[in-house]
C-alpha cells in the first residue's frame, strides 16, 4: 500500500525543488509534477515528489484524521 500525505510547503529551491514541512519535520520534495505552486501552499507528497495541491481546509481535515487514527491505536 502506498500512502501520499499533506505537507506545507515552507520554502522554494533552485529548480522545481521545495522545502515541505509535516509536523516539525523539514523535507527537500520535487515540484517538477505540479504547476503554480508557493510557500505556504499544501501538496500531496509521495516518496519525494509533490503530485498535486491541495486545499488548506482538506489538507488539515486530512491531517487531523491522521492524529485521531494514531491517538486511536493501542
Amino acid at each position: 500500500m502506498c500512502l501520499a500525505i499533506p505537507a506545507r510547503v515552507t520554502q522554494l529551491s533552485d529548480g522545481d525543488m521545495a522545502v515541505v514541512e509535516l509536523d516539525g519535520v523539514s523535507k527537500s520534495v520535487s515540484l517538477a509534477l505540479v504547476d503554480g505552486v508557493g510557500v505556504g501552499d499544501y501538496v500531496i507528497v509521495h516518496t519525494g515528489y509533490a503530485l498535486s495541491r491541495l486545499d488548506e481546509d482538506e489538507a488539515k481535515r486530512t491531517l487531523q484524521l491522521f492524529a485521531d487514527m494514531a491517538a486511536a491505536a493501542p
